[in-house]
């Protein structure tokens, strides 16, 4: 019981000071049949991509139907004041058809919090399969919707790819 205890008080202060302990996350993706889901971004080193522990993370909760692609998207352990945009990239690099799905600057405590939607009227492919990353600003061109620079050390990546089957890529 007393080891118990101990695992919660842990896993509570981490949770507390911004941390986000390995055993305390659940799987990617949505549950059962529903369209709701979840999506995990991590600090990854660049050479073995591995996550980065005690690294900067996020956590973005989605809602995937027919009507769209919605979410909530919280990163934690970021740099303060930076600028940082939310997409959806597409291989190869440059990643040409990428798009920004939200951007916004960190506050003083390294938290971001972004929200957004995208309408399936206004895109052309699936959310399947697709990459999600958390850039700076300055690394992606929205209206070219390619990377223009690479930082990796600064971004935070999937944790896996999303299952989302509406939309995310705008149309031509």
């Amino acid at each position: 019981m007393k080891g118990i205890m101990l695992v919660m008080a842990v896993v509570a202060l981490a949770v507390a000071m911004g941390a986000a302990p390995v055993m305390a996350k659940g799987p990617n993706g949505p549950s059962g049949k529903s369209d709701m889901g979840h999506l995990y971004l991590f600090e990854k080193d660049p050479v073995e991509w591995t996550v980065v522990e005690d690294g900067a993370w996020g956590k973005m909760n989605y809602r995937c139907n027919e009507d769209g692609f919605s979410f909530v998207f919280n990163g934690h352990g970021l740099e303060p004041g930076a600028e940082y945009e939310l997409m959806n990239y597409v291989d190869p690099w440059p990643g040409t058809g990428s798009a920004l799905l939200a951007a916004g600057v960190v506050n003083e405590e390294g938290d971001i919090h972004l929200a957004g939607s995208i309408d399936c009227l206004t895109v052309a492919e699936g959310f399947a399969g697709a990459k999600i990353w958390l850039v700076l600003a300055d690394d992606f061109d929205e209206e070219a919707g390619e990377m223009v620079g690479w930082n990796p050390t600064d971004y935070l990546f999937e944790a896996e790819l999303t299952t989302c089957c509406a939309c995310a890529v705008p149309a031509e």
